[in-house]
């Protein structure tokens, strides 16, 4: 049995209406009463439309959203306040993958530069580690020693959607979130950066929580499923078991709407 990483537990996040008042308060719940499992080795998909509460659910694993109610346990620990010290523990257990690389990393920093900058924060290694370290790592996502080299602009999409995913490994994290990390890149590139990550997954034994409004992508990817609707989990179960049996009408009509957002064409 897989051991679990992170476990999300009846977690609610409310917010304040806008057009509440002090007399009458109104409130909207980006999600309500959401419960998953996050394993080592399994990749968990997320799915919905915009508006579902997958996105919210992403800020709360990575510490940016304060639930209202519930639990957030990561490797057996309940948190309860994000404190600096906290989330420098958590930067060991999870990283990130964000949905546009040309934001995400820093402009005026060369590829060395942006890999090295988490483990000086964190005082890791020496020196001469470091620069080893990046080296395995650009190699293991696919790019050339050259890239360390180069600044963000002077790269494709792809090449810096891989940079990000480097960074996201710096620190040996269990698991990483990836948040849309295909929906800024090409349709041919989109293919090789999934690729590319259900590799690292098998690889290094990682867990993943992929979100994505594209429920074919996620089929491809992913060992579970969760599907949200308006702030809560709607289906949940293993893949082929959503997909081939679905039970929920919101996921009959993603499955029976939304095209995927990878080229039928395109091999993976």
């Amino acid at each position: 049995m897989s051991e679990t990483i992170i476990e999300l537990d009846d977690v609610r996040v409310r917010y304040r209406a806008r057009n509440s008042t002090i007399f009458a308060p109104k409130h909207v719940d980006a999600l309500d009463g959401v419960s998953f499992t996050v394993k080592r080795g399994q990749t968990l998909g997320i799915v919905g439309e915009s508006g579902s509460g997958k996105s919210t659910s992403a800020k709360v694993l990575i510490g940016l959203e304060k639930p209202t109610s519930g639990r957030v346990v990561f490797a057996g620990e309940s948190v309860r306040s994000f404190t600096p010290a906290v989330r420098r523990r958590l930067g060991r257990i999870l990283s990130v993958v964000f949905q546009d690389p040309a934001t995400a990393l820093n402009a005026r920093m060369t590829v060395r530069d942006t890999l090295i900058d988490p483990m000086q924060v964190h005082r890791l290694g020496s020196p001469a580690s470091r620069d080893r370290k990046v080296r395995d790592l650009i190699g293991l996502v696919g790019l050339p020693a050259s890239a360390l080299d180069a600044l963000p602009g002077q790269l494709s999409g792809g090449q810096r959607q891989r940079v990000a995913i480097a960074r996201a490994l710096v620190l040996d994290p269990q698991v990483i979130i990836a948040d849309e990390p295909t929906s800024a890149l090409d349709v041919s590139v989109r293919a090789q950066i999934l690729n590319l990550l259900t590799d690292l997954k098998t690889q290094l034994g990682l867990g993943m929580v992929f979100i994505s409004h594209d429920i074919q992508t996620v089929r491809y990817l992913s060992d579970e499923i969760v599907v949200m609707n308006r702030g809560r989990v709607v289906e949940a179960g293993a893949a082929d078991a959503v997909f081939d049996s679905p039970t929920d009408p919101y996921t009959r009509s993603l499955l029976g709407a939304a095209p995927s957002l990878l080229d039928p064409r395109t091999t993976l």
